[in-house]
């Protein structure tokens, strides 16, 4: 998969995390591995450096800003990518399944987009209930909007970089994921969840582990539900 393969992971304070996450990207992707570093204050930069990663800085902080900064950089390139992946630095997710599971179906043809769902795998503890309501609120208003039947949220996903592009991206912050949804349900993109472990996270969650995070964040996530969602 020689240069068919991109991983953008936006990273916040993640330098205990990133080297299990890096280390466990198969090599059989032989993918471009890019980190956002999302204005950290610890040493996230220079370890995902020793580990191989190009690092992208993005001071300003917000999970949406950080993945476009990502694609940005991949779209300027002489040869952009195929199927661009992004994971989240805080080694939840086991990148170990992404050949087989996320970017194989796209490289063959079968599916635009691949995203993981946690909701039956998940370990005791990695998912807050404010998460489990979270993603509960937004796929069943994607559900009642567009008729997309989906059953979570999951951070790991994997696209076809030009349907990616196509989107026209724009959210900044935590309704990133919300507006792709509604993007991809109007551009009728074919879809697939597959199911994966999610474990529980290295550190400290930015959002879900303090009640001012979770209040933006749901905040966010709605105000970019009424908008792409019209």
């Amino acid at each position: 998969m020689s240069g068919r393969v991109a991983i953008v992971i936006p990273a916040l304070n993640e330098e205990d995390a990133l080297p299990h996450v890096l280390g466990d990207i198969p090599q059989s992707l032989e993918a471009t591995v890019l980190v956002v570093d999302n204005g950290s204050t610890d040493r996230t930069a220079e370890v995902a450096r020793a580990h191989g990663a190009t690092v992208l800085p993005q001071p300003v902080r917000g999970y949406g800003g950080a993945c476009l900064t990502g694609i940005l950089y991949l779209a300027g390139l002489p040869t952009p990518p195929e199927v661009l992946v992004i994971l989240d630095g805080d080694h939840a997710d086991d990148p170990g399944l992404l050949p087989d599971l996320f970017v194989q179906p796209i490289v063959d043809g079968e599916v635009d987009m691949v995203l993981s769902t946690r909701t039956r795998l998940a370990e005791d503890g990695s998912m807050t209930p404010v998460q489990v309501w979270g993603n509960r609120l937004q796929v069943a208003l994607l559900k009642a909007r567009f008729d997309l039947h989906l059953t979570d949220m999951g951070p790991m996903r994997a696209l076809r970089f030009d349907r990616l592009l196509a989107l026209g991206m724009q959210d900044l912050t935590w309704g990133w994921n919300v507006e792709m949804a509604c993007k991809a349900a109007r551009a009728g993109l074919r879809i697939r969840e597959v199911e994966v472990p999610y474990r529980n996270r290295i550190g400290e969650s930015k959002i879900s582990g303090t009640l001012s995070g979770v209040i933006r964040a749901g905040g966010k996530i709605l105000y970019a539900f009424a908008k792409y969602g019209r």
